[in-house]
């Protein structure tokens, strides 16, 4: 019998069974062009151009996975990715666990990234993979904030909101996508934690477990808005002028 453990294999598993409303009527967020081509094709290849990403689960509509996966094979995506495509739930955290339930049994690590942010520079995905290969149990790409934020007391739409505080934002990070994780922390954090919450680091920090940061990127922004296609297709026009991509 080997002593010899296995290699660490790192899947990224992206939820794209929104329909991204903010972004008006249509097709779903994910399947949205952008140069061309949806935005959920780059997300895929953002992630593949990571060589440490040995398989990509990309989370279906309940009603559309043969869709995805028809559109998945007629992209162009690198020779060695391998994917799955299985039906999403009816919120975003049972689509990511259905797409954990979905991982082959050698998958140590796992990425969770939204489809809505195409762009992320493989520089970033790999900085999260490493960050997890070195002992982390769950890691976030995040940037600090530009503008000054208030703490406010909600009240309805159109109504003006009283401040409550301005928190100092030396100490405060927006958080982006590939967030990256232990696989077996992950999986228990999906069995634990019922709330609906908005991103997975959440999950792993209400079990008690810590959650690291690494420097994310400008360009791993989330495409919600239609001036937000506006600005990705400026960058990938930037991207074609500067390397050809």
């Amino acid at each position: 019998m080997s002593d010899v453990s296995p290699p660490a294999r790192t899947a990224a598993v992206i939820p794209a069974a929104g329909r991204g409303v903010r972004l008006g009527p249509g097709a779903p967020k994910a399947l949205r062009a952008l140069n061309g081509t949806p935005m959920l094709i780059h997300a895929v290849r953002a992630m593949a151009a990571s060589r440490a990403v040995s398989l990509v689960v990309v989370v279906a509509p309940p009603d559309g996975a043969p869709e995805v996966k028809n559109l998945l094979d007629a992209h162009a995506l690198p020779e060695r990715t391998d994917y799955l495509v299985v039906p999403g739930g009816e919120t975003r955290q049972e689509s990511v666990r259905l797409g954990l339930e979905a991982l082959p049994d050698d998958i140590t690590a796992v990425l969770v990234h939204d489809a809505a942010r195409p762009l992320v520079p493989v520089d970033t995905v790999d900085a999260v993979v490493e960050a997890v290969r070195d002992g982390a149990v769950a890691v976030v790409p995040a940037v600090p904030l530009a503008d000054t934020v208030k703490q406010v007391e909600p009240r309805e739409k159109g109504e003006a909101e009283p401040v409550l505080a301005t928190p100092d934002r030396a100490t405060l990070r927006a958080v982006q996508t590939p967030q990256g994780f232990d696989r077996d922390t992950l999986v228990r954090a999906h069995a634990t934690v019922t709330d609906n919450v908005t991103d997975d680091a959440s999950m792993v920090e209400q079990l008690g477990e810590p959650v690291v940061v690494v420097p994310g990127h400008e360009e791993a922004f989330k495409v919600t808005r239609p001036l937000d296609l506006v600005l990705a297709e400026a960058v990938l026009a930037r991207r074609r002028a500067n390397d050809g991509f």
